[in-house]
């Protein structure tokens, strides 16, 4: 099969990927790492047109974009990638009729499976507070990096912000008084989001006896230090909140899943669509509304087990 260096170096999708690329990134403001999955899919694309003997963007059709999806089908690959790879076949096409690249849209007709709608890991509120008193406990020591982890995991929860985020945060982004912080999300897109008063208190201790025992000359204004005094990295924030989750023998978490967590609970104690909108920064409402079918499940679930005559 050919490589992908291939696809960028010998073939004519090269220079359209890299100018899709671009459009992505500075159009669209979507992130490196959004870009680089959109290129890597459909490089996956130029490689099987390859193989069918269409070489030209300009004379791919229907066909071998059916055929393509087909084949991932036949390698019993998820249908959340089958319909990832058609969303980015359909917009690049979409980009590159609109640009005079083919004279038509030929993917303006392709069905792709709709990705699994599993309900998201979602903590109950008593599980999510043992998780934060959890936290919360550890800190008593003013370990710095305890006192850290426990800011970390009470803001994820206040505020529902992506894990991508909270590394994100800078000091002079957290307003203290105010209780709100100002984060960086998709597409560049800023917004303010408000905490409570947990949160405030881990935050506060956090600063004052914490951070600067971890700073050092690589510092920066990132809110959140590791070891060496640089910026926290997801990574590492993930393996703190699997950690805490088992300290505190609730399910296992993720940061994500404290995410979802936060925008359950505020549905459920009477927010309203369209602020928890706002909070989550999804850029339609209908992303938020599987939070709502997510409360209804659980209602649904809670029901069957406790009526008689469910």
């Amino acid at each position: 099969m050919s490589s992908t260096l291939e696809v960028r170096e010998t073939t004519e999708w090269g220079p359209h990927l890299a100018d899709f690329a671009a459009h992505l990134d500075a159009q669209r403001g979507l992130a490196a790492h959004t870009v680089r999955a959109y290129r890597s899919d459909l490089e996956q694309l130029a490689v099987y047109a390859a193989e069918q003997g269409v070489t030209s963007v300009a004379d791919i059709d229907l066909t071998v974009l059916r055929g393509w999806l087909g084949s991932m089908t036949e390698r019993n690959l998820s249908r959340a990638t089958i319909a990832r790879r058609g969303a980015s076949a359909r917009t690049f096409f979409e980009w590159a009729a609109r640009t005079g690249r083919v004279a038509n849209d030929p993917a303006s007709r392709l069905a792709s499976p709709r990705a699994d709608r599993s309900l998201p890991t979602v903590l109950g509120v008593d599980s999510a507070a043992r998780l934060m008193e959890a936290a919360r406990e550890r800190a008593a020591s003013d370990n710095p990096a305890h006192l850290r982890d426990w800011a970390a995991v009470e803001l994820l929860y206040a505020t529902g912000i992506r894990v991508g985020e909270l590394v994100g945060v800078d000091v002079h982004d957290v307003d203290l008084d105010q209780r709100m912080v100002r984060v960086l999300g998709k597409g560049a897109k800023e917004r303010v989001v408000p905490f409570g008063q947990p949160a405030g208190r881990a935050l506060d201790a956090w600063l004052t006896r914490g951070r600067h025992v971890l700073t050092s000359r690589l510092t920066d204004d990132a809110l959140l230090l590791g070891s060496r005094g640089q910026r926290w990295g997801q990574r590492q924030v993930r393996e703190v909140v699997h950690d805490l989750a088992r300290l505190a023998d609730v399910e296992d978490i993720a940061p994500h899943g404290l995410r979802h967590s936060a925008a359950t609970h505020l549905l459920a104690g009477g927010s309203d669509l369209r602020g928890v909108q706002e909070v989550l920064g999804h850029a339609t409402l209908a992303t938020t509304q599987k939070y709502t079918h997510v409360s209804a499940e659980r209602l649904r679930s809670s029901y069957e087990l406790a009526h008689p005559r469910a």
